[in-house]
């Protein structure tokens, strides 16, 4: 079919059009090289975020099996221990409390909110925890109190303190919330000569148990003595 010369002039000019959009919209060297470094770093956060969930979870999961709370025979729990050893170690609890790397991580986990697994959940529930202050008096008297709290927030705040208590392996830390706690105390009674704090897991007994009579039962985990006179002299 023959074409005419205007519609020839046309099809040259609007090929001319398509070839310059093509060169001047053609992507760089420079804006590929950054998109794939940019894909190579989305790509690498990607695995180490969740290989950091993972960990969690395996970390969580093991220490469930280590203590005895699933249905696997008791055989398991020594291999389950040394496995969320493991799993801790990917995420930097074995190193020092001043290490950077794991000051880094705990920080990423926190700001991602994966830093705990699902296993506080039923039917695995963490146990409940307790923390009685033993106070002595000069002439020998003995009264047994618990931290005061104001409101069922405070309340709550409290209990998730007593959790992360049972948790904290460094003692110096422990030391010092439980001693914050009983000086709360102690100014309610200032003629108290010493205090001694005793933390320890509730351990409430089975709907068979409850019906023959059985109460639940404290096992004690750490104490701390305080002699806040002196503290306080200081």
């Amino acid at each position: 079919m023959p074409v005419s010369r205007s519609g020839l002039a046309v099809l040259r000019t609007e090929v001319a059009v398509r070839s310059h959009y093509r060169w001047h919209n053609r992507p760089s060297p420079d804006h590929s090289v950054h998109e794939m470094y940019s894909k190579r770093i989305h790509a690498a956060w990607f695995g180490i975020h969740f290989f950091l969930i993972t960990a969690v979870c395996l970390a969580g999961v093991f220490w469930l099996i280590a203590q005895g709370s699933t249905i696997l025979p008791s055989a398991c729990n020594e291999y389950a221990q040394k496995a969320e050893l493991g799993a801790t170690w990917c995420l930097g609890k074995e190193a020092g409390a001043s290490n950077p790397v794991r000051r880094g991580i705990a920080t990423y986990l926190h700001a991602a909110g994966i830093q705990a697994g699902y296993s506080f959940f039923a039917p695995n529930v963490p146990s409940q925890h307790r923390l009685t202050l033993e106070l002595l008096y000069e002439d020998g008297r003995v009264e047994y109190e618990s931290p005061h709290v104001r409101g069922k927030t405070a309340a709550l705040r409290l209990e998730s303190l007593l959790d992360r208590l049972a948790e904290q392996r460094y003692e110096p830390v422990r030391e010092v919330l439980v001693k914050m706690l009983a000086f709360s105390v102690w100014r309610e009674h200032p003629d108290v000569k010493k205090v001694r704090a005793t933390f320890g897991t509730v351990h409430l007994p089975s709907i068979t148990e409850f019906e023959h009579g059985k109460a639940e039962t404290l096992q004690p985990m750490f104490s701390f003595d305080f002699s806040l006179r002196d503290d306080q002299k200081q």
